[in-house]
């Protein structure tokens, strides 16, 4: 992490984006609030703004919704009820660097996951299963922290208390 920001050597990100995906990601050095928000046993609400592959349906939204069964290291696995809804088309984000495929007639809707769990690739496995691939994933809210007009590569120092109150763990 030090190769790409500027942050003291004891300062670790509470869980993970992977190298495709995009959004907030917070960098603490205090292992109380690491342990609460990596803890399943906390089901802190996580939002993401993905850009899908194709006209998605409402039915597709439902199966999100619902819960889907994917695959978690080797094990069938169904995921937890969440709040899946389809996005306008004018949202705002920053561009992307390389950007995503275009293809002019295929279309490209955004759609809101709100999940209170976390696993592995979870929104990309959960997107093609019900046959729309993610293209593009923006985490942009856990609990009450957004990502608000950041822009990729930027940090912003919070203090404690404020990361706690926007997290509600005061």
């Amino acid at each position: 992490m030090a190769n790409f920001f500027p942050v003291p050597k004891d300062v670790y990100p509470v869980g993970r984006l992977d190298y495709d995906s995009e959004g907030l990601l917070i960098l603490t050095n205090d292992a109380a609030l690491n342990h609460r928000l990596l803890n399943p046993a906390f089901e802190h609400e996580r939002a993401y703004w993905v850009q899908v592959d194709g006209a998605i349906t409402d039915e597709a939204i439902r199966q999100l919704a619902s819960g889907v069964v994917i695959n978690i290291d080797g094990k069938m696995y169904t995921t937890k009820r969440c709040t899946a809804t389809r996005l306008s088309d004018d949202i705002t984000v920053p561009e992307r660097n390389p950007p995503i495929r275009f293809r002019k007639e295929i279309p490209a809707p955004w759609i809101e996951l709100i999940l209170t769990e976390g696993k592995n690739r979870q929104v990309r496995k959960i997107t093609a299963k019900v046959g729309f691939p993610t293209l593009r994933l923006i985490r942009h809210r856990i609990v009450n922290l957004e990502l608000g007009t950041m822009q990729p590569g930027d940090i912003i120092e919070l203090p404690k208390k404020t990361i706690y109150r926007k997290l509600g763990l005061m």
